[in-house]
């Protein structure tokens, strides 16, 4: 059974999306400010949190920037704003989806199952505590299929699931330009609609971590007008 973390000052909405969860057979943890949701983090074993953005004491941009520094659990943002720019900011702090109110629980619930789905299939790691031969690599950058670990130079880089699955499919096909609408629905795993922005901005926050010039990558290559592919080296 997986564990679910709500995450909103209204009450009665935390018990609304609770009761569809749990109906998913999902379990189920609450809290109603970001200070709450970092207490449940510490001390239980969370597999998705869906996150209000207006909240008191710690708001959901906030709370999130701080769970990414140590975990790489699911966030999806919900939030009353429907303009583009919040979804970029929360997009750009580390959050995986993003949910407007008023929205449709069956909706949401599908948004839960596929971030779901990311997550734990990328949690099946092996008991190997190595670095094994199934690597795939770019000059200095690598990534392990099976530990899930991303190095760039020796070093650990972390990253979130559906930087990781960016990573690995462009990895996986060195010098092949992959447009904006492939990666979306071979990522997210869903047909792609203005997408652009949610693309653009995991690809601007993967070059933050990989490369040494984010505005000069050796990596990862923008094809102006096509797409992007990481380079073969």
């Amino acid at each position: 059974m997986h564990n679910i973390l709500i995450v909103d000052d209204d009450k009665e909405i935390v018990d609304s999306i609770s009761i569809y969860l749990k109906n998913e057979g999902y379990n189920i943890f609450k809290a109603y400010d970001g200070m709450q949701a970092l207490d449940t983090i510490m001390n239980e074993e969370i597999h998705l949190i869906l996150m209000d953005i207006m909240m008191p004491k710690l708001d959901g941009i906030n709370a999130t920037v701080k769970i990414r520094e140590e975990k790489n659990i699911p966030i999806i943002l919900v939030s009353a704003k429907s303009e583009d720019t919040d979804k970029i900011i929360g997009l750009n702090i580390g959050a995986d989806d993003y949910i407007t109110k008023p929205f449709n629980l069956l909706e949401l619930v599908a948004r839960v199952k596929s971030n779901l789905r990311r997550y734990i299939n990328l949690g099946n790691y092996t008991s190997e505590n190595t670095f094994s031969k199934e690597v795939i690599k770019s000059g200095g950058l690598e990534l392990n299929i099976y530990t899930k670990e991303v190095r760039v130079d020796g070093e650990m880089i972390k990253v979130t699931p559906i930087e990781y699955k960016i990573l690995e499919l462009l990895l996986s096909n060195k010098g092949r330009v992959f447009s904006i609408d492939e990666i979306y629905e071979r990522v997210w795993k869903e047909e792609s609609f203005n997408v652009e922005n949610t693309v653009a901005v995991h690809v601007r926050r993967i070059r933050e971590k990989i490369e040494i010039n984010p505005r000069e990558p050796k990596y990862l290559k923008v094809v102006w007008g096509v797409g992007y592919k990481i380079e073969k080296l």
